[in-house]
């Protein structure tokens, strides 16, 4: 009987062995398995957000590795300690080398994970030597785009997904609440500051592709940064709970190569310029 206990023992062991390795292997599969299903971070566009998911990942190894030397020190002190093989535990109250020893490493492995998270954090709020400043202001539930430049340029940004596909009544398109009227568009390779406030409630403003997630507080102002790595759509949301419509208040960027951007800015304020003469002829 106790050799059949020690061998069912042992396939049960052999077992459980099996499925933590059945389990490891499934998380370390390759990057491109991990992206195809969601399961890391969105392919960062600029320096920030590669920063970002550096240190993510580097965490999440160092995580990794941890939970994996103490579950496996653990399990098996379990197995091989086990009361059917006769082992009895030792009794002792405390030992002050081992809880020295438990504090002292867990903090320099907090220091290890801060020293490069607070060079990330500090990067992440230097918004010094900017090229473009853009004032983003969000309302329920749109959002408002101002150039700094002097121009004047600015414009609403509001939800374009039709009603009826938000009602069921026609299939939904590929950037169903995505997508809207008028994107924010900015240059390429360029450092641009984000000065980003409320007129109404809390929001928040967040590409995810760009590494910046900044609240929308009224009567204050935010400051961000970004500089995309090149031209592109670029979509995010509002992560701030607002009400209502709270889901219906999405963000896209339109990155363009430098030239293109001031051809771009060119149009809007010949546009604006226009305007304004039809205006004061009106008013005449």
């Amino acid at each position: 009987m106790k050799i059949l206990h020690a061998s069912t023992t042992v396939e049960r062991t052999r077992a459980l062995l099996g499925s933590v390795a059945a389990a490891v292997s499934a998380m370390l599969l390759p990057a491109v398995a991990n992206a195809e299903y969601g399961l890391n971070l969105q392919e960062p566009a600029t320096p920030i957000a590669r920063e970002i998911m550096t240190l993510h990942n580097g965490i999440m190894i160092a995580c990794f590795v941890i939970f994996i030397l103490v579950f496996s020190v653990m399990f098996y002190s379990m197995w091989a300690h086990r009361k059917s093989r006769g082992y009895e535990p030792a009794q002792f109250s405390h030992s002050t080398k081992l809880e020295i020893l438990w504090t002292l490493i867990p903090t320099l492995i907090l220091v290890g994970f801060a020293y490069p998270s607070t060079g990330t954090l500090i990067a992440m709020e230097d918004t010094t030597e900017s090229e473009l400043t853009v004032k983003v202001t969000a309302y329920q539930w749109k959002w408002h785009y101002e150039y700094m430049d002097g121009s004047g340029v600015g414009f609403y940004s509001t939800l374009s997904t039709p009603s009826s596909q938000i009602l069921d009544k026609e299939e939904q398109g590929e950037n169903y609440l995505l997508e809207v009227d008028n994107h924010m568009v900015i240059p390429a390779q360029t450092k641009v500051r984000l000065l980003i406030t409320s007129a109404d409630v809390l929001h928040a403003w967040w590409i995810p592709k760009f590494g910046v997630k900044k609240d929308a507080i009224p009567g204050f102002i935010n400051e961000a940064w970004i500089n995309v790595d090149g031209p592109g759509i670029y979509r995010g949301q509002c992560v701030e709970l607002c009400g209502k419509d709270h889901g219906y208040m999405p963000i896209v960027a339109e990155v363009k190569s430098k030239q293109d951007f001031a051809d771009w800015l060119s149009q809007q304020k010949a546009a604006l310029d226009s305007a304004n003469g039809d205006t004061k002829v009106a008013s005449n």
